[in-house]
């Protein structure tokens, strides 16, 4: 089940003006190093959990439709389903209407009678789904703990650029990984 990223999200949990006050940076000399740390703090907090901070559009690409007709999102929280194309034996796509599929907002499952879904005429990647995933468009969306973890993640990374950093960690460091781990998705 690839996710590929449409659209990534129209802004970041914070301002680089907001980071730079939080670093106690006084200086515009490093703007666009604070800039690509907010970036990549904000996507590995993303993969960390799962979860999407900001609405990003993705496509998600299934060969068949799941037997059951539910399909459970790896990634989220789902905000809305944009599109369903099917594609026939010759390639072409086809748009399947919406009113179809029920949503599950909370869990993150796209749920169709599976006897309704029409089957693809190609045996890989035959479905697309486009989806909405984060939980809003404004940094005030994003729950604070997560804001809270982008924020220090780049405190991290601005303090030890050199790679002072301890080489043998090898994930977030022990405050992020507590910060983000009501977030994370448990598999039971």
């Amino acid at each position: 089940m690839p996710m590929l990223l449409l659209a990534g999200p129209a802004a970041e949990p914070w301002t680089v003006a907001d980071l730079k006050s939080f670093l106690r940076v006084e200086h515009d000399a490093d703007d666009a190093v604070i800039a690509s740390l907010l970036t990549a703090a904000r996507a590995q907090i993303e993969a960390s959990t799962g979860k999407m901070l900001l609405a990003q559009r993705w496509r998600l690409v299934l060969d068949a439709w799941p037997r059951d007709g539910r399909i459970v999102l790896r990634g989220g929280p789902l905000r809305s389903l944009i599109a369903v194309r099917s594609y026939d034996e010759r390639g072409y796509a086809h748009g399947l209407d919406l009113d179809s599929f029920v949503l599950d907002l909370a869990g993150g499952v796209i749920a169709s009678p599976p006897w309704a879904l029409p089957e693809p005429g190609r045996d890989v990647a035959g479905i697309e789904l486009d989806l909405e995933l984060g939980y809003g468009t404004t940094p005030d969306d994003v729950p604070a703990p997560l804001r809270h973890a982008v924020r220090t993640l780049v405190a991290q990374w601005y303090d030890n650029r050199g790679g002072a950093a301890d080489a043998g960690a090898a994930g977030l460091p022990g405050g992020v990984a507590a910060m983000i781990a009501g977030y994370r998705a448990v598999a039971l």
